[in-house]
């Protein structure tokens, strides 16, 4: 046999358990709550290497705060912060209603993902900006953009911000420090990257956050938005949402042999951390260190946030086909929610029937905004976004073909 005796094997990485097993995390290494320190804000990369591969934690099963990492939130954003995820939540709950009733073509949840987005925004200033992907709707909720708007974009009607340009959930708000979204994947990492290298050079003051999920880790933009912000020390943040499944395969297909996502960062000398994503307080503690890093012009940071996607990819997508229906109870990280509201009850400042009480307050809050947005129309019934303005906001000054193909439209 040509090249010697031994044949060579194509290796196609498997999921621990397929559709009917019984779910099995047990490959997941979960330290205990407060153990892992908190360096330096100026520490240098190769000093925390470690951190790549261990996960942050704050709260522990008993709901307490624990640790260094322990101390970055008051009171009163700790009950905020729950009433942003209830919120986020109840607004998924209501746009997948809309979108099962033909009032949208499409939907994605946020369901048990929700600190992420949520807790990170609570760590920028205004003017930063995100580049998202379609599963960070918590940076608005938690940045005050009116849930109105966000409807109205959902069902492209009259009142849609965006004018029908963009697929529903890809919003876009300057002002609130959101990115436009982009359909092709990872391609909104190097932008940022982009982004933050402009504002250095402007002598700015705001930095970047660049967003991608697990499985766009494996695009080609995901490396050269790491080459770049190593080589010039971009002020700015990449996190990566590991929510252990892409649409439809899980997170080992990405990951490859790395051990983990964030340790990927290690090969460029970028700071690389791993975090609980179903923890709002670490979540948040962890921003505000990469966020202050960015300031101090220490350069980029990479965060790997260790969640589960409880909920289908998106309204086009069937998880049962490729993962056990079981599978997110068994998560060993728990829900995001629960665990916040467990926390302040701990303390004193929260208690069950104060959550069921906001729960209602927040459903009615939601359904009024749903009201109100539907007033400008649906998907299939009401107003539309005119003709017209498919023309408008595209150049500074419209070139003469395109006011030739207005007045030939009519508009």
């Amino acid at each position: 046999m040509a090249g010697g005796d031994t044949v060579l094997r194509f290796h196609v990485p498997e999921p621990e358990v397929r559709p009917g097993g019984n779910p099995d995390f047990s490959n997941v290494t979960i330290p205990k709550a407060g153990s892992v320190p908190r360096p330096p804000v100026d520490v240098d990369p190769k000093d925390i290497r470690d951190l790549a591969y261990s996960i942050i934690r704050v709260l522990n099963r008993e709901g307490e705060a624990v640790g260094e990492w322990a101390g970055t939130l008051t009171d009163e954003d700790l009950a905020q912060g729950l009433r942003h995820m209830m919120t986020l939540r109840a607004f998924d709950a209501r746009m997948l209603m809309a979108q099962r009733q033909g009032k949208t073509s499409f939907y994605m949840q946020h369901m048990g993902e929700e600190a992420v987005s949520c807790a990170f925004r609570r760590a920028l200033a205004p003017g930063d900006m995100n580049f998202p992907t379609y599963r960070q709707a918590g940076l608005l909720i938690a940045g005050g953009y009116p849930m109105v708007d966000m409807m109205n974009q959902i069902y492209s009607n009259e009142a849609d911000p965006l004018k029908g340009r963009q697929l529903p959930v890809m919003y876009a708000s300057k002002a609130h420090g959101f990115f436009s979204i982009s359909g092709n994947l990872t391609t909104q990492f190097i932008q940022a990257v982009g982004w933050a290298m402009a504002s250095a050079i402007r002598n700015d003051t705001r930095i970047a956050v660049g967003w991608v999920g697990d499985g766009a880790t494996a695009e080609s933009d995901f490396h050269a938005a790491l080459v770049f912000a190593s080589t010039y020390r971009a002020p700015v943040v990449l996190n990566i949402v590991n929510n252990q499944w892409a649409i439809s395969t899980f997170q080992g297909i990405a990951r490859g042999g790395s051990g983990t996502f964030a340790a990927r960062g290690l090969g460029f000398g970028i700071p690389a951390l791993r975090v609980d994503g179903n923890d709002y307080l670490a979540v948040h503690a962890v921003a505000k260190w990469a966020v202050e890093r960015a300031r101090r012009n220490l350069g980029p940071t990479l965060v790997e946030y260790v969640t589960y996607r409880v909920g289908a990819h998106s309204t086009s997508d069937d998880p049962s086909a490729y993962r056990p229906k079981t599978e997110s109870d068994a998560w060993p990280l728990g829900d995001p929610v629960i665990r916040l509201k467990n926390h302040l009850i701990r303390r004193g400042l929260w208690t069950e029937e104060r959550h069921k009480q906001a729960e209602a307050e927040v459903m009615d809050t939601v359904l009024a905004a749903q009201k109100e947005a539907e007033k400008h129309g649906t998907l299939h019934a009401g107003g539309k976004p005119s003709t017209r303005d498919m023309f408008e906001g595209v150049y500074e000054t419209m070139p003469p073909h395109l006011r030739r193909q207005r007045q030939q439209a009519g508009v």
